[in-house]
């Protein structure tokens, strides 16, 4: 599986998903210190460098040079900015990019505050689920129509 990780902090979310077997893990941070962080957590696990890319870059900047290039789609993406975040912005870039950004069958999960609503659908992606945890939400979508 390639697993995407937006603003991605520690790159904890993405770490755990390499001990669950991820194939490939891709951390996206505009932070120079946090993309630095990340390189040190991974170090430190003694993760093969072939595991993963670490991006300084804004979010939607990354998105768009992504979705320019032939490169397999994920299958998983997880977003999860300031609270503060215009999440609309990047969601319907990303739902009309599905096919470039996210693999047929694939997960995007958005984590947001509790009282932060998102639509039921951004271009071809729809919200399968929600969970919420205390003051924080987990916003899963799927693409329309997806075969599995």
């Amino acid at each position: 599986m390639r697993f995407l990780d937006l603003c991605a902090g520690s790159g904890a979310v993405g770490v755990e998903a390499l001990s669950r077997g991820a194939a490939h893990v891709t951390f996206v941070d505009r932070s120079r210190k946090m993309c630095a962080l990340i390189e040190a957590n991974l170090a430190s696990f003694d993760i093969s460098q072939d595991k993963f890319e670490i991006i300084c870059s804004e979010t939607m900047e990354f998105l768009r040079r992504r979705a320019k290039k032939e490169a397999d789609p994920f299958e998983i993406i997880f977003y999860d900015p300031p609270y503060s975040t215009d999440y609309e912005a990047l969601m319907e870039y990303a739902g009309g990019h599905v096919g470039l950004l996210l693999d047929d069958g694939g997960l995007m999960i958005i984590e947001h505050h509790r009282k932060k609503e998102l639509g039921e659908e951004f271009g071809m992606l729809y919200r399968a689920r929600i969970l919420k945890q205390g003051d924080s939400c987990l916003s899963f979508y799927k693409i329309l129509g997806a075969i599995r």
